[in-house]
């Protein structure tokens, strides 16, 4: 008897409670039904460092006014394309807004991996520097918005600069930076660090040497460049500018560039800290010899924002996508480290007065210029990669090496 009783009493209990609170309500679009007063969970996958912490400091006001929570996954640059490309597979994503490396898009854009934001109700605005949006669109959809304006600079060590005779205006070409990297060796100091640690790095870092020789990778035809006067003279003078120095990793560079070990490398803005007293960082002239012409030369290492095609909560996700990009949110960001890709904060006078090099950074994202937007480029700068790392530690002459990479290249893109 006290079974039965027990029982009615917990079906009447159940039914007042339905009563009470009614059905869930139903879900729009793609996102998941949730109890009134449940918050939604926002999963991001950014890459880790000074980018995420930027996006970071932006969620607590959004998830406030949101009623939402986020799961935030700080990956490796390799780790963070592998966990895209490898979600995309799902029918039902796991992210709901992914960073992406401008490299990447041809790739993701061509196999459907990214929702066109243009559909989702986001759009560039005019705030946004125009060559830094060459990335984000593709066949004619916008699948990116540029976040942070990583782009390659000079990152050089004040004390030795100075040492050498040079002030950093001073520097106006590739033979002036021999010239102080030189100096610093011969005083016991290490020259030129560059990344030696992935093919990606140490194609990358050689670039803005390649582009200020007025080579480059591909023609305007996609068709390689490799084997040629140009990308023959950079590989000569590379090799002679790292033998002033050496390879180290990227935070190893960082630190000998600052405490005064080395002089100088190629570097970003993001991974300069505001507490440094020994380093500083310029643009990248574009110039090799005095007299010569001056070419783009600053690589775009921008990191862009997205929405997967299959993220669970489109809305929400569209929603953050534009409270990330809103330039006053972004002004906020450079307090932690932040680069937006905007006129409104890189030139405002109060941002100048505390990061006077936002000048620089400025400049260079004007005339900045993307690697490759191919979907063969990580298949091409392993190639390149392998064939620079087998000429600079004499396994193949210069004219082998390149003539090998440029064999690799056409079998690969023809």
């Amino acid at each position: 008897m006290k079974k039965l009783l027990a029982l009615v009493l917990a079906l009447v209990m159940a039914l007042s409670i339905v009563a009470c609170t009614g059905s869930a309500p139903a879900a729009t679009n793609n996102e998941a039904p949730a109890a009134s007063g449940e918050k939604v969970k926002l999963t991001l996958a950014l890459r880790s460092g000074a980018y995420a912490e930027a996006i970071k400091s932006s969620l607590p006001a959004f998830e406030k006014d949101n009623n939402v929570t986020f799961e935030v996954m700080e990956l490796a640059e390799q780790d963070l394309q592998n966990a895209i490309a490898l979600d995309a597979t799902n029918a039902k994503g796991a992210y709901d807004l992914v960073m992406v490396d401008g490299s990447w898009m041809a790739a993701f854009a061509d196999s459907g991996v990214l929702a066109d934001l243009n559909e989702l109700g986001y759009k560039l605005d005019e705030d946004i520097i125009p060559a830094t949006t060459a990335a984000c669109i593709f066949n004619g959809k916008t699948y990116l918005a540029p976040y942070y304006g990583n782009v390659t600079v000079l990152m050089y060590n004040k004390a030795l600069v100075e040492a050498a005779g040079y002030k950093p205006e001073d520097i106006k070409n590739l033979d002036d930076m021999m010239k102080i990297c030189k100096a610093a060796q011969e005083s016991g100091k290490k020259g030129f660090i560059y990344r030696g640690d992935t093919n990606n790095n140490l194609t990358v870092d050689f670039l803005s040497i390649l582009a200020s020789f007025g080579g480059w990778v591909v023609d305007e035809n996609q068709k390689p460049t490799v084997n040629t006067p140009e990308f023959k003279a950079a590989v000569e003078f590379y090799l002679d500018l790292i033998a002033t120095g050496d390879a180290e990793k990227k935070d190893d560079l960082i630190a000998s560039v600052e405490n005064g070990a080395g002089t100088m490398g190629i570097g970003w803005p993001g991974w300069y800290k505001a507490e440094f007293t020994g380093c500083d960082y310029t643009a990248i002239t574009g110039v090799a010899h005095d007299g010569d012409p001056a070419y783009n030369a600053n690589v775009y290492g921008t990191w862009l924002i997205g929405i997967p095609a299959n993220c669970p909560n489109k809305e929400l996700a569209a929603k953050l996508l534009a409270h990330l990009m809103d330039k006053d949110v972004q002004k906020e960001t450079i307090a932690i480290g932040g680069v937006p890709c905007r006129y409104s904060c890189l030139q405002d006078a109060e941002v100048l007065k505390e990061h006077p090099q936002f000048a620089v950074v400025c400049k260079a994202l004007e005339g900045g210029v993307y690697r490759p937007i191919m979907t063969e480029w990580p298949q091409m700068y392993e190639i390149i990669g392998s064939e620079l790392d087998n000429i600079i530690n004499n396994v193949k002459t210069v004219d082998q090496g390149l003539a090998d990479a440029q064999a690799a290249l056409e079998d690969l893109l023809k």
